[in-house]
């Protein structure tokens, strides 16, 4: 009997998805729990899982094609993939009479082949795959069931260059989640009164606690002190100086909260998403390192849940992995604050009448300007630069 293959529910506000790679095609078996098909939505990315071990017999929404929660996608059939009938070949004609000598039949062309299935890419491996200019084909998979690994893509020969003179152009559908950030980033353009300020911090504190407290944190903590987790410390100290960039509008009202679930963006495999730290107030430096480590890697590997992404009280953006010297983030709403980091640039800066090279890095805070003054805002960053250039008082004080 077949086995109906059901968009799950993804979350209590989600009604429709949008289909992704079929990771199981028609006529191919899968075990039990194994990933039939990806389903995307705005703001997750997930694998349906085979509900018991059989054979793909039908897909009715193809790639690209949108579908309902509680919708059948596909259909599943208990045990092996059903052996195909070998094609049909004519009898050989009947040999003619013995006037005249002919020429023997020719054979039979052989049956063509059915074609074979695009090996299944990884996440990193397609997007490795765009920056070299590369397709499935020009990869040798050496992943397990034919998948194509990042490792694949990067040993493989670059992309022959276009001839010269060609002008091509590729139209690809949005995904629901880079849709979901172009309404999200124009909402909050278009809603809130947006205000950036900007402060440079001396990390030379901060690189040299590392350091030093580098290669016993991790042994004790299997992780390596990071500088995000010093941010979240820093950040958290100074919303409690400075609480409307920890509120947001409701209506007439302003919600102040005395808890700081911190967002932290990084780059998932469909895009940009802001994971959240949740009562990151209570957590220890290495407890912060640990989930923002987990969230990082669930993200790249489009494994995160709905709520995981939603309810983030302050976000921070850290431009500077990507090599960003200066840039204005744009808030998140309903938050009315977001904290930008960049990159750690070697500068000259004065320090008791000298000129000294030191690791600065610039941040900026947006804000909306209906919740918090130019003044506040100043105010908060001077209070994250004053954390981070004494960082042992953040340290003492966790």
């Amino acid at each position: 009997m077949p086995i109906e293959l059901k968009v799950p529910s993804v979350g209590e506000s989600i009604t429709e998805v949008q289909i992704g790679d079929w990771l199981v095609p028609e006529g191919q078996a899968v075990e039990k729990e194994g990933a039939v098909v990806v389903i995307e939505t705005d703001k997750v990315t997930v694998e349906l899982p085979a509900p018991a071990a059989g054979t793909v017999t039908r897909v009715l929404k193809k790639k690209g094609e949108k579908a309902n929660v509680g919708e059948v996608i596909g259909y599943l059939e208990n045990g092996p993939a059903p052996a195909k009938a070998p094609p049909k070949t004519k009898a050989a004609p009947a040999p003619a009479p013995e006037k005249a000598p002919t020429p023997s039949p020719a054979p039979a062309p052989a049956p063509a082949q059915a074609p074979a299935q695009e090996p299944r890419v990884m996440p990193s491996a397609r997007r490795a795959m765009a920056e070299k200019g590369l397709e499935p084909k020009d990869v040798r998979a050496s992943g397990p069931g034919g998948r194509i690994l990042k490792e694949d893509v990067l040993v493989a020969p670059p992309a022959k260059p276009a001839a010269s003179g060609a002008r091509e152009e590729e139209l690809v559908p949005m995904t629901p989640l880079r849709k979901r950030i172009a309404e999200r980033l124009v909402q909050a353009q278009s809603t809130a009164a947006l205000l950036t300020t900007f402060n440079e911090i001396d990390m030379s504190a901060v690189v040299a606690l590392r350091k030093e407290h580098q290669e016993a944190f991790q042994k004790r903590y299997g992780i390596k002190l990071g500088f995000m987790s010093l941010f979240v410390k820093a950040v958290i100290d100074a919303l409690k100086l400075v609480p409307q960039l920890n509120a947001e509008l409701r209506g007439d009202n302003i919600a102040y909260r005395n808890y700081y679930d911190i967002g932290v963006a990084v780059g998932g495999g469909k895009g940009l998403v802001v994971p959240v730290v949740r009562d990151a107030e209570r957590m220890s430096f290495a407890e912060i390192e640990v989930a923002i480590a987990d969230l990082a890697k669930r993200a790249q590997e489009n494994k995160l849940a709905i709520e995981e992404l939603t309810g983030g009280t302050f976000t921070i953006s850290n431009g500077g992995i990507y090599g960003s010297l200066l840039s204005t983030p744009i808030v998140n709403p309903p938050q009315s604050g977001i904290l930008g980091l960049h990159a750690i640039q070697d500068r000259p800066v004065a320090r008791d009448g000298q000129v000294v090279i030191r690791p600065m890095m610039y941040v900026a805070v947006t804000y909306d300007h209906r919740l918090v003054d130019g003044r506040e805002a100043v105010t908060f960053l001077k209070r994250i630069k004053e954390c981070i250039e004494a960082p042992a008082r953040m340290l003492l004080e966790a």
